[in-house]
């Protein structure tokens, strides 16, 4: 071919996306989802008689207004990145993980009973310790759901579920009864809660200054960094996705989908038994009735918006994160009830549900 050859062929431009095809986009549907629930948000302010701008400085003061405000959201989005994490992996395989709540109170129970017993043990062996015993306790807790479903084909989902309330119901027994996990009691005002966790046991900090923040948040961002590398690029990212999209056929094809979903779903156990013992090794350092707070269901839905990314779901753990430290500054300074942060958080989450099923409605 000539150069003048050449230079008469029209060069093929590629087509702009289209307006529908903006709409749809991932990034379109999250900002119109945020403005939809700062509305509504902005609505149930007024509602309670408080000024928008007050409102927002008081939501903003808790997210981002001093050091400990934001010590303490980033030891939450650590807890919602273990869990949502977890998740991921699990509906990599096509199970949905429902029972990170039990996960977390068995994991903080074992991390409990580790960290309560390890007096004398330097921070370098204790902290170890109670973590690997957390992983450890909400893999097991995780294990017969997960037998149930590939040997019984029992769901996942009912299963997880109900093994929440045993998992609450053994919290509240340990922390109830002298025999088990509860501190010595001493006169009829010692609470129900266990023993604090030896001081060689407590997650370190940051550094920071007048920050709770603790390595938490480290060990979190380094598991989404070691699952997002998993999942996208080796062998096992490879079998765990055949699995999710067909284990019929990834079994004719030869690979081990019982032991495949099993993994997953103790894996997801595990993270969430993680977030559990990080839970209790941070200030106050003990076991009580309440602690885990809803992580476990938080989790789910960090998980779900994450939508198979990593980077997703520490996104969506930051700003839950953030937006839980801000609803309690916000009742406390505005008088808003905090549940109005939780309004914005579940229109939030439907806002971009109801999207991925237009979007998969409209592709399809």
């Amino acid at each position: 071919m000539t150069a003048e050859s050449t230079a008469t062929v029209p060069r093929r431009r590629l087509p702009s996306p289209s307006m529908p095809d903006l709409m749809r986009h991932p990034l379109t549907v999250a900002a119109l989802a945020s403005v939809l629930a700062a509305l509504v948000g902005a609505g149930c302010v007024l509602a309670a008689g408080v000024s928008p701008g007050a409102a927002g400085s008081a939501l903003w003061d808790g997210m981002f207004g001093t050091d400990y405000a934001i010590g303490i959201s980033l030891n939450q989005a650590a807890l919602l990145i273990l869990v949502g994490g977890g998740f991921v992996v699990a509906e990599r395989t096509g199970l949905i993980n429902i029972g990170g709540e039990g996960q977390i109170c068995i994991g903080a129970l074992a991390a409990t009973a580790v960290g309560v017993n390890a007096g004398g043990l330097p921070a370098a062996v204790a902290v170890p310790l109670v973590l690997v015993a957390g992983f450890a306790g909400g893999a097991v807790w995780a294990f017969p759901a997960a037998w149930l479903k590939v040997r019984r084909g029992t769901s996942e989902v009912i299963t997880t579920l109900l093994l929440n309330f045993v998992g609450l119901g053994l919290v509240s027994l340990a922390v109830h009864e002298n025999a088990l996990l509860r501190q010595p009691v001493t006169s009829a005002e010692t609470l129900p809660q266990s023993e604090p966790l030896a001081a060689g046991a407590h997650l370190p900090l940051l550094g920071l200054v007048t920050s709770p923040a603790t390595i938490a948040i480290v060990l979190a961002l380094v598991a989404a960094i070691g699952l997002g590398i998993l999942l996208r690029g080796t062998a096992t990212g490879l079998k765990l996705t055949a699995v999710g999209l067909s284990a019929p056929a990834a079994a004719r094809l030869g690979l081990p989908v019982t032991r495949l979903e099993m993994a997953s779903l103790a894996c997801a156990g595990g993270f969430a038994g993680l977030a559990g013992a990080a839970l209790v090794a941070t200030a106050p350092f003990v076991l009580s009735d309440g602690f885990s707070s809803g992580y476990g269901f938080q989790g789910l839905v960090v998980g779900l918006l994450g939508r198979g990314s990593m980077l997703g779901v520490v996104a969506a753990a930051l700003l839950f994160g953030f937006l839980n430290s801000g609803g309690i500054n916000l009742q406390l300074v505005a008088q808003v009830p905090a549940a109005t942060v939780q309004i914005v958080q579940s229109l939030l989450v439907i806002s971009i549900a109801g999207a991925m099923l237009w979007t998969r409605e409209a592709n399809s």
